[in-house]
């Protein structure tokens, strides 16, 4: 159900992409799941704040489509972008994010980060540090709904540059921590991680 795109992905040439294939599926177009890894780049979501963007240096900023606030993609980081036709899996958009999420969750288990959680009120998923109990974002999610399908989809931080963070307020949120799986212990294998994520997704919905 899902394949990689080439490496590293122009963040512009996928989302038309997913919008292209969103506008022109039928009720009998299968689901597919893209997986890549971005060149770095800024994505400011459709109602986001553009104060949020502190110090974006060389680093472009994309306005996309998708829900959320602003975030950065780069090097070391998995996307997986979910293009599911939501009416016919039966599933509200509440639902698919808090799906998104386990799926996160799940592969942060079995590449040793067993740890990872929500927080009340913050889409995502996250890393409570032991001694401070604040917690440290390592997957970000934004989806966008048209005629009842969904599209963009969850990165997971596997093993990245986290200086970029410091250049925005990540998902809108004034000081919050990122961290990825390398910084946790776990296995930061990239395609590892792109393979499960995906096939977690995957299996909620109609293989294609």
């Amino acid at each position: 159900m899902h394949r990689w795109l080439e490496r590293p992905a122009d963040y512009l040439t996928v989302w038309q992409a997913m919008q292209a294939f969103t506008a022109t599926r039928t009720a009998d177009t299968p689901d597919v799941i893209w997986v890549c890894e971005h060149a770095p780049v800024y994505t400011l979501g459709q109602a986001g704040r553009p104060e949020h963007v502190l110090c974006a240096g060389d680093i472009p900023v994309v306005h996309t489509d998708r829900g959320g606030q602003v975030t950065y993609h780069g090097p070391g980081q998995v996307v997986a972008y979910s293009l599911i036709d939501l009416r016919r899996a039966g599933m509200y958009v509440k639902e698919y994010v808090a799906w998104l999420e386990e799926a996160a969750i799940r592969t942060l288990a079995e590449l040793g980060v067993p740890d990872a959680c929500r927080q009340p009120g913050r889409p995502g998923v996250y890393l409570v540090d032991s001694h401070s109990g604040l917690p440290a974002k390592i997957a970000a999610l934004g989806v966008k709904i048209r005629s009842g399908c969904a599209y963009h989809g969850v990165a997971l931080n596997v093993d990245l540059d986290l200086a970029p963070f410091a250049g925005i307020n990540p998902c809108g949120y004034e000081g919050l921590a990122t961290t990825d799986v390398a910084r946790a212990g776990g296995r930061a294998d990239l395609i590892e991680a792109g393979d499960r994520l995906a096939a977690h997704i995957a299996a909620r919905f109609r293989p294609a």
